[in-house]
């Protein structure tokens, strides 16, 4: 599994904290780390990286997401609004693990604002670990596993009818959104790079010569 891990500007603290859970419990995967950190030179909404996660799994270029704001909640459902992304909100470690098991999505936000004493970095380093702690989708509990497996496709393939593409909606987000998440050239460049949608790639080719 390929695991990108970029959060809300307003949570640049917990960025360390996230990576190295993740490094932690993950420690058979690849995993970028897109901050957000001090050293970007813009600040990003919840909206803004929702937009970049949705770009990263469009893309194909990572496998998983874990993002998170202050209350989480405002980017699991931007992250939902992105054609292709099944987020998750996981304040829990139990919540943590019924997502990946139940729903088997590509995304999860995480509250980073809410307790942090160190009791919260305790809860976060925990959902972490029960996040990674087996392969995702087997159904749980387990003596429904077949049932909780078949609804969580039948949801997939539901999304994937109502909504339109991630290159539909790009053509029509607002030029200053475009042009905002063009700057986080971390993101744009690992895509660029890694890219398995040649119109995706073509339309990222036209926007960087834009911002030449």
């Amino acid at each position: 599994m390929r695991i990108a891990v970029i959060q809300a500007t307003s949570q640049i603290s917990k960025n360390g904290l996230i990576f190295d859970a993740v490094k932690k419990y993950a420690s058979s995967s690849e995993i970028f780390n897109f901050g957000c950190t001090k050293d970007d030179a813009d600040s990003y909404s919840y909206i803004e990286i929702a937009v970049l996660a949705g770009l990263l799994l469009a893309s194909k270029s990572v496998d998983f997401v874990v993002t998170g704001c202050s209350s989480g909640q405002g980017m699991m459902l931007a992250c939902n609004s992105m054609p292709g992304v099944l987020c998750g909100y996981a304040p829990t470690p139990q919540d943590a693990y019924l997502f990946a098991q139940i729903n088997n999505g590509n995304a999860i936000s995480l509250p980073l604002g809410e307790g942090y004493t160190w009791s919260g970095q305790e809860n976060l380093e925990q959902t972490i670990a029960r996040l990674f702690s087996e392969p995702f989708g087997q159904g749980y509990p387990k003596d429904e596993r077949e049932r909780k497996i078949r609804d969580a496709n039948l949801l997939k393939r539901i999304r994937e009818q109502s909504q339109v593409g991630f290159m539909d909606l790009l053509h029509t987000l607002d030029k200053e959104l475009i042009q905002k998440i063009m700057t986080k050239k971390d993101v744009v460049d690992f895509v660029f790079a890694e890219c398995a949608n040649p119109d995706l790639r073509q339309w990222l080719h036209e926007q960087k010569k834009k911002t030449k």
